[in-house]
């Protein structure tokens, strides 16, 4: 079985490389990659399959709160000018479009940067979140993940964030502590700088939370 597949795997890489559009071809290998992908032991990875995707196709979010400093910024595109993509955009399905929930720059990069795009035939790397992830609270808690793993942070940005999962999202602070990795006194710190502290001040903070904080107990409703 094995010799058969590496055949089979043989012939279609010839017929691939037969092919003489290079869009074509690049959209043939991605449906490839997906089709593999899908009988994938790793499938529940999203890494698992990386598909270029024309860049015009992937757009910004409108509530990521990291911004990269021009220092950084330049040597993100040396980086890309010497090393290649390494790390794909992380984006969620919205009809045509890809909306990126980490990566930002490094999609503006092959926008801004002639070389890069045409080494890339005006593509982008992009891995798909998990199925059932794409709404907005869920996109948001992605977005703040990936860039906390990394250690960014903005509090003027976090706030706007706690307005839209609170206000807008209607999310409780149980869930935006468990999904976003904050601990009770930061939320609390953050719905008073937002101005929400006081229109939530009826909403108790979830019994399950673990705080020793003071501020948490009262927000438990004063309990020891």
């Amino acid at each position: 079985m094995t010799e058969l597949i590496r055949k089979k795997v043989e012939e279609l890489c010839k017929l691939i490389d037969d092919i003489k559009d290079v869009d074509e071809r690049i959209d043939i290998l991605n449906e490839v990659r997906k089709q593999i992908h899908q009988v994938s032991p790793l499938r529940h990875h999203p890494v698992d399959f990386v598909e270029w995707v024309k860049s015009e196709q992937v757009e910004a979010n409108d509530y990521n709160p990291n911004h990269v400093a021009p220092p950084e910024e330049k040597l993100l595109l040396k980086s890309v000018s010497e090393d290649g993509y390494t790390m794909s955009i992380v984006t969620s399905k919205e009809e045509e479009l890809r909306r990126i929930i980490d990566g930002f720059h490094r999609r503006k990069i092959e926008r801004t940067n002639k070389k890069i795009s045409i080494s890339t035939f005006g593509r982008v790397p992009v891995t798909t979140i998990r199925p059932g992830k794409d709404g907005l609270a869920d996109r948001i808690a992605s977005t703040i993940r990936h860039n906390r793993a990394r250690g960014e942070h903005a509090i003027d940005g976090m706030v706007d964030i706690v307005k839209i999962l609170k206000r807008d999202c209607d999310m409780s602070d149980d869930w935006i502590v468990k999904n976003i990795g904050m601990d009770p006194d930061e939320l609390l710190r953050l719905s008073q700088l937002s101005g929400l502290a006081e229109l939530f001040k009826t909403k108790q903070f979830s019994s399950s939370w673990e705080s020793g904080s003071e501020a948490g107990k009262k927000q438990e409703g004063g309990k020891g």
